[in-house]
């Protein structure tokens, strides 16, 4: 069994964060007061991010309501509420920094009534008054697979709907919290789908905890089944101890073969390499 500290491949070498840029969007981010999955889930692209003057907002806190066994956020059943000035904050940062295409994310709020649909739509209106021209990606919870929820963050206007399979359906229960569900995500995705105006419908998968090729495919049909057009397909790199451990390094000509499945499928966008995440270069063309 691979650990972080063994057996780790040349191709997942990434770099340090450094640099005037990366220093320049550091510190904008602390001045917004905002939190970003870059630092949270401890991504390992936010050298090369934020030395573009890029990052990805993480709304509704620091702080998640559900224990998936690959996140390294904080959890606790009831997190500090919701902060009403959190939507102009995130507008800000992103007129400061000029960004022209903006994801927003966020942890689970299973705790709220609406389990934070309504603050995800006042942060996408906020983000367009700032920045009208700017395309707004969000990757959302599953809201409990609640369809009005969806509806609500869908009402006002994303550019681009993502929402994370995360992994094959056999091994759902085994990494994800118990609260969520295979099924439940592709009625999510599903969802967005559907609905008028449509947006671009987005989901991610993690490999390299134990899921087979075979199990891949039927992941990406599955996507492609419930409307999903763009996907991204890394290699899962366990952040710390209490995490699940990473099973295999997944080698690069695998994720190549991957993306030519998905692409055969029918996504329009695909990112298929190991340090690929759901946000990493999201507004470039794939």
């Amino acid at each position: 069994m691979a650990t972080p500290r063994q057996r780790i491949p040349p191709w997942l070498r990434f770099t340090v964060p450094s640099g005037p840029a990366f220093r320049a969007t550091a510190a904008e981010v602390r001045r917004a007061g905002v939190a970003t999955v870059c630092e949270e889930a401890r991504c390992p692209n936010q050298a090369d991010c934020w030395g573009r003057r890029t990052a990805t907002v993480m709304i509704l806190g620091d702080t998640c309501t559900r224990g998936c066994r690959f996140c390294s956020v904080k959890t606790a059943r009831c997190p500090a509420p919701p902060d009403p000035d959190e939507p102009a904050r995130v507008a800000e940062l992103a007129r400061s920094l000029a960004w022209r295409y903006v994801v927003l994310t966020s942890v689970d709020r299973d705790d709220l009534p609406d389990a934070g649909a309504a603050h995800y739509a006042t942060t996408v209106r906020s983000v367009r008054q700032a920045l009208p021209d700017a395309q707004i990606e969000v990757l959302v919870p599953d809201f409990g697979g609640d369809p009005e929820r969806i509806d609500r963050v869908l009402a006002a206007g994303p550019d681009v709907f993502g929402h994370n399979l995360e992994t094959v359906r056999r091994l759902t229960p085994l990494v994800r919290d118990p609260r969520a569900s295979y099924e439940t995500s592709l009625a999510v995705l599903g969802r967005a789908h559907a609905h008028r105006p449509r947006p671009a419908v987005k989901s991610a998968l993690l490999l390299g905890l134990g899921e087979t090729r075979a199990e891949i495919s039927e992941a990406l049909a599955d996507l492609r089944a419930v409307g999903c057009e763009r996907v991204a397909i890394g290699q899962y790199l366990q952040p710390g101890k209490a995490q699940v451990p990473v099973l295999r390094y997944v080698p690069p000509e695998e994720f190549d073969g991957i993306a030519a499945e998905a692409r055969a499928l029918g996504f329009t966008s695909v990112a298929s390499a190991p340090l690929v995440r759901s946000s990493y270069h999201a507004g470039d063309p794939g």
